[in-house]
């Protein structure tokens, strides 16, 4: 996967700002989350719904860390049981995930102890 730079969408922009003043996180730690909250969900997710207009842009290993291979390993068998081509599909639904699952992460976590509920939901 080729990308290194990603842009979030303006809302997406706008809602990490909003998760930061609520938790304390930094964006890369919500995004984090996030992607991995859109990973769950079961409709496959379209970059095309979110836009790229934000001035927020992100280094991929700033967002991903030392477990950028785990997070594309789990976005390769995500797109392999969502029946997508592989690798084409990779970049694309990397940014699509990312996006929703800030946008996910908004409406499930309104103060840090949010956190704790949202790890026991994906404990079960």
């Amino acid at each position: 996967m080729q990308l290194n730079r990603i842009r979030v969408s303006e809302e997406v922009d706008q809602r990490l700002r909003s998760l930061k003043g609520k938790t304390g996180l930094t964006p890369n730690l919500l995004c984090r989350i996030g992607f991995c909250l859109s990973l769950r969900e079961p409709a496959i997710p379209s970059s095309k719904d979110y836009d790229e207009g934000s001035a927020r842009e992100f280094n991929r290993y700033t967002l991903t860390g030392q477990w950028d291979a785990l997070f594309i390993a789990l976005l390769t068998e995500r797109c392999f049981q969502d029946g997508l081509p592989l690798p084409n599909s990779l970049e694309d639904q990397f940014m699509a995930h990312l996006n929703r699952g800030v946008l996910l992460l908004f409406q499930r976590m309104k103060h840090l102890s949010d956190l704790n509920r949202l790890i026991e939901e994906a404990n079960k």
